[in-house]
């Protein structure tokens, strides 16, 4: 019978931990990037993106990354 270190951590905690810093991540990056954008959308919308990037955890930061943040750039 093998005996499991009480001090060390399970594989799966370390993979949640992982992933929670990689979620958290984005959602700085994402709240950064609207905040450099914001002068570029209207108050109401950069509002809903901030929500949106907040609450809904992986997928709100990958659809600012991936669409929003194109979405104000004038093509003049």
């Amino acid at each position: 019978m093998d005996a499991v270190n009480p001090l060390m951590p399970a594989t799966y905690d370390l993979v949640w931990s992982a992933v929670a810093l990689v979620a958290f991540g984005l959602a700085v990056w994402a709240i950064a990037s609207l905040s450099r954008r914001a002068r570029h959308f209207p108050s109401s919308t950069v509002l809903t993106w901030a929500l949106v990037i907040v609450v809904v955890p992986v997928l709100g930061p990958v659809s600012w990354l991936a669409a929003g943040r194109r979405a104000g750039v004038s093509r003049s």
